[in-house]
């Protein structure tokens, strides 16, 4: 009987002791894995499941044991992990590194970009190089990577194979609509521009753009003319009528700002007269030029749009803007509009 009982003892004072060790290593492999101070940023990406978090942890060397840590989260039903980026410690123990990332303290990790309405493809390409650092060479080698602009345009019902000729500069040069935009800051290039799309195809849905005669393409162009003429916003649905008269009337639109894209020179260079006769696809200055450029020649507002959509009901031909001013007077005749140089010039 003695014996019986004095087996019963050890036995229990062996299990008491394996479940103390079991309870050491528990409480062992909640630790802080190092001592020193050592920041490390930790991203766990929506969807991730508990135990992907936990192997990902380990493999960073902010836990020591994958166990403790899953057997700590079951002990507690209180906490609940989420997605974002974490800025973590190796001397944070496992009870400090849950409660950080189940507090949703995520590193703020967004920029804030602002695109301006009325610059050109290749001033955004700076912007975009300038705020998440790209090379331009690389951001424009995507923009005219022909697999890249047939899946947008798979994508995008806006966009057309009109993008593809081969007289276009940049084929996306009016599609990417300028506003403020919230990016995470190792946003892709590919992201960027198609949330900047994302935003072009609400602007055209809201618009009614489709329901017009022209292409969204013909629009878009139409619309980057105004813009680049206008400086005045009750001066566009104007410009924009003498766009629509000058096109059925059959004349060149011997518009400026389509000489200066043509030959890649910014509005505040001076044209020569090889510039205005210069053999391009935009140069409607040309007097054998009849119709619309090949393409936008910048990125258009939404006003610039309206306006596109919606021309002005009068019988104007030309315009004249008022250097010192920026406003925009109209005529009806060449012998008005000669008139109006003489007076403003």
């Amino acid at each position: 009987m003695k014996r019986k009982k004095k087996r019963i003892i050890i036995i229990v004072i062996s299990l008491l002791i394996i479940l103390l060790l079991i309870i050491g290593v528990y409480f062992y492999g909640l630790t802080k894995v190092s001592k020193t101070h050592e920041k490390v940023e930790f991203n766990i990406k929506s969807g991730t499941n508990t135990k992907e978090i936990i192997n990902n942890l380990y493999d960073s060397k902010l836990i020591k044991s994958k166990i403790s840590s899953l057997i700590y989260i079951k002990l507690h039903n209180d906490i609940v992990i989420k997605a974002g980026s974490y800025e973590l410690d190796r001397s944070y123990n496992t009870k400090k590194i849950f409660e950080i990332i189940s507090g949703g303290l995520v590193i703020d990790n967004s920029i804030n970009v602002t695109f301006v309405e009325g610059k050109r493809l290749i001033d955004y390409v700076s912007v975009i190089s300038d705020k998440f650092g790209y090379s331009e060479e690389d951001i424009l080698n995507t923009l005219s990577n022909k697999e890249y602009l047939q899946k947008l345009i798979n994508k995008y019902d806006f966009l057309s194979e009109d993008i593809l000729n081969s007289d276009i500069y940049y084929p996306l040069e009016g599609y990417l609509f300028p506003d403020t935009y919230a990016f995470y800051k190792d946003a892709s290039i590919e992201t960027i521009i198609e949330k900047m799309l994302d935003k072009t195809k609400k602007v055209l849905d809201n618009s009614n753009a489709s329901l017009s005669e022209k292409s969204i393409h013909e629009i878009l162009t139409i619309a980057s003319i105004i813009e680049s003429e206008s400086m005045m916003q009750e001066d566009r649905s104007v410009v924009s009528q003498v766009i629509y008269k000058r096109l059925s009337l059959n004349m060149s639109l011997g518009m400026d700002v389509t000489s200066y894209y043509g030959v890649k020179k910014a509005l505040s260079e001076t044209l020569t007269s090889s510039d205005l006769n210069a053999n391009n696809a935009y140069n409607t200055r040309r007097v054998d030029f009849i119709g619309l450029p090949v393409g936008p020649i910048c990125n258009p507002s939404k006003a610039s749009i309206e306006a596109a959509l919606n021309p002005a009901d009068t019988d104007y031909i030309y315009f004249y803007a008022d250097i010192k001013t920026g406003k925009l007077y109209f005529a009806k005749s060449y012998s008005e509009f000669q008139e109006l140089i003489r007076k403003y010039s």
